[in-house]
């Protein structure tokens, strides 16, 4: 099962995304992170989110790209943290997919799919601000809307966490 859970900034949307994963009962819990530790305040939020799964039972598997490449149990429950970084990372890495990102990326979420019990993917809801943006900041975004539309339409279940309130936009689910 796929599900994916969305919000802006501090919305809740990983706190939740946790708690749903620690819903699936038994197997093991896996945490694709996927931020770049690339400054200090990076490396503060990287922080920050291993406090919030300590004692969850997670095993943290660092991912910046090659999604696809990964080999996780197929008795695996998943959450991939998240979806923003990891196209930015696609986009911009070295050895990344470039121009290639929105194809890598969901290849690397199918193949996710077809080989876990259950697959939890966050991302950011950055689309709702008025400003306007060029060169590589929008294309970044036309990537990332590209991807998320994408994985929504694969998805069992889409979530976006408002104010730590889940609404779901796809799917029926309990609030956990």
């Amino acid at each position: 099962m796929l599900t994916v859970v969305t919000g802006g900034s501090g919305s809740g949307k990983s706190a939740y995304a946790e708690d749903l994963l620690l819903s699936y009962g038994p197997g093991e819990r896996i945490y694709i992170a996927t931020m770049f530790p690339f400054d200090e305040e990076s490396h503060k939020r990287i922080a920050r989110h291993r406090d919030m799964r300590r004692d969850k039972g997670f095993k943290t598997v660092e991912c910046y790209t090659g999604l696809d490449k990964l080999d996780i149990p197929s008795d695996a429950h998943v959450l991939l943290e998240c979806m923003s970084n990891l196209v930015a990372n696609e986009m911009f890495q070295e050895g990344g997919a470039g121009g290639q990102v929105v194809g890598a990326v969901i290849d690397g979420i199918r193949a996710l799919q077809r080989s876990v019990a259950q697959i939890c993917v966050v991302t950011n809801e950055i689309f709702s601000g008025s400003q306007s943006y060029d060169g590589e900041t929008r294309l970044y975004q036309e990537n990332l809307g590209a991807i998320n539309c994408r994985i929504v339409e694969m998805a069992d279940v889409a979530v976006e966490v408002v104010y730590g309130i889940p609404l779901y936009i796809k799917g029926k689910g309990e609030k956990v």
